[in-house]
Order: structure tokens, then C-alpha cells, then sequence
């Protein structure tokens, strides 16, 4: 009887354990998935405008690398006059690409971003030739064409500008935004695997997945033999609490508010297999 007592006891004190770690952990609940439509009816340019600036913030993730210096590991646009800027690369003799004006400079510098690499800004040992910024048309990011128009928008009116872009057509209607929930929107699905996560946090416009190459962040290739799955862990959800070497603290704080204790176990777990 008393090896019974015992043995309720100890299971009752691990069932414990195991809930506080749970609760220690992020709880952020995934919600289902929402098309939210471009109602063109009623869009203005102000409204396009807006839509461009959420973007910029949050799912093109604009904001992780353009900073002010020197935590910015790209120059940081949101001061700049990006019209009379443009202009000034559009000129400068290192210009490989085929623009005339600056929003056809803007969106080739977010699908082509190595046309013209800012000195300086380029990918280490590239002399400035290739950009480590991602194709935002691209996985993971994977803008549309009208959120990449909206952007433009933003990036002309932010400093008076004329808007020389358009508003969506009407063939435009159906097509999905996936609006920060800031915005109106809904969070989006939780990942089903690890790499999901990757995607859906933008991991890889950081950090190289398959190499040790550093880009915004260093590689992760075999991340798992340098360190702990308790310190992969810290990493993702206090970024500030060990910086590496070299690097910037670029790496946003919020992914612990952003994952579901699932989406966070996941990465750890196939990060940690890196080796």
C-alpha cells in the first residue's frame, strides 16, 4: 500500500512539474486562417497607402533589417526620400538593372535586390555585388504583386511624394491579403511542422539554412553542435540575452508572443538535429 501512495504521489508531482513548464512557456493560441478581400469599392489611396505601411512593418519584413545604424543590417529607408533616392541609384554607374523611374526601382529592388547593392550593404565577400536581402515574391515572404504595389505607395507618400501607383483593379478583387492582425487580420494558421515555422516566421531571410555563410544572422547549418536545446531556445524567445559574435542584435523579441508553444518546440527540436 504504501509503494501505491508512492507511486500516485510521484506521478501526481511530475503531472505538476510538466504544467508549470507548460505555463512557463509562450501561450499564444493559433487561429484559423481568414481571407481577408480588398474591398475596391471603397479602397482610397489613403487606405492603399496604409496597407502598404502594415506590410513594411510586419509580413514583409521590411523592418528586420532596414534599421536605424548601428543595429541596421541594411540602410535604413524609413529615413530616406526613397523617390529622390532612387533616382540617385538609378544614376550611379554600379546600376545594373533596367528601371526608369522609382517605382519601377522600388519593386526591382524587392524581386532583384542585387541590380544595385548599396555600398557597403552588400553580402560579405560579394565586393558588394550580390544583396543578402530575399525575394519578397519569394518563399518565405512571398508578397503578391498588389501588396508589393501597396508598399511602393507607402514608401512614395511617406515623404510627400506623389503616388504614381495605382490602385488594384477590379481583377484585383479576389485576390488575398494576409493582413497583420494589427490591421484587421487574422493570425495565421499554426505551422504542422518545423518547416513551416521557418517559413511563416521568416527565419531564413536571416539566417542561411544549409550553410555556416553569414547573412543577417549567422548560419545555421549545424547550429545543434553549438548549442543546447535550452539555448536554441533562449535564442528564439531573448535574442538579446547572448549576441553573437559580429552581429547586431537585428533579431526581432516578439516570436515568444508570435508562436504557439508547438511552433517554438518544433524549431527547437530540428534546429538542435543540425549538426
Amino acid at each position: 500500500m504504501t509503494v501505491f501512495f508512492k507511486t500516485i504521489g510521484f506521478s501526481i508531482g511530475l503531472a505538476l512539474v510538466f504544467t508549470l513548464v507548460t505555463q512557463l512557456l509562450p501561450q499564444v493560441e493559433g487561429e484559423a486562417p481568414v481571407e481577408t478581400k480588398v474591398d475596391l469599392a471603397s479602397l482610397t489611396m489613403d487606405d492603399f497607402v496604409a496597407m502598404g505601411e502594415d506590410l513594411f512593418m510586419n509580413k514583409g519584413t521590411c523592418t528586420l533589417c532596414h534599421k536605424p545604424p548601428p543595429i541596421g543590417r541594411a540602410p535604413d529607408i524609413q529615413s530616406m526620400d526613397m523617390v529622390s533616392t532612387s533616382s540617385e541609384r538609378l544614376a550611379d554607374e554600379r546600376y545594373q538593372g533596367e528601371s526608369k523611374d522609382a517605382a519601377d526601382y522600388i519593386l526591382e529592388s524587392m524581386i532583384d535586390p542585387s541590380k544595385f547593392v548599396v555600398a557597403g550593404w552588400g553580402k560579405k565577400g560579394s565586393n558588394d555585388t550580390v544583396s543578402p536581402m530575399p525575394a519578397v515574391d519569394k518563399a518565405p515572404i512571398q508578397l503578391s504583386a498588389m501588396e508589393m504595389d501597396a508598399i511602393i505607395a507607402y514608401l512614395q507618400a511617406k515623404d510627400g511624394n506623389e503616388v504614381t501607383i495605382s490602385l488594384p483593379s477590379p481583377e484585383a478583387a479576389a485576390e488575398v491579403v494576409a493582413a497583420a492582425p494589427a490591421a484587421g487580420g487574422v493570425a495565421p494558421a499554426p505551422a504542422a511542422t518545423a518547416e513551416e515555422a521557418l517559413g511563416k516566421y521568416a527565419c531564413s531571410a536571416c539566417h542561411a539554412m544549409d550553410s555556416e555563410d553569414p547573412l543577417v544572422g549567422p548560419g545555421l547549418a549545424t547550429v545543434g553542435a553549438r548549442l543546447s536545446e535550452t539555448e536554441i531556445r533562449q535564442s528564439i524567445v531573448d535574442p538579446a540575452a547572448v549576441i553573437t559574435e559580429g552581429f547586431p542584435p537585428a533579431m526581432p523579441a516578439d516570436f515568444a508572443e508570435k508562436m504557439t508553444v508547438r511552433e517554438l518546440e518544433m524549431l527547437v527540436q530540428h534546429l538542435a538535429e543540425k549538426k
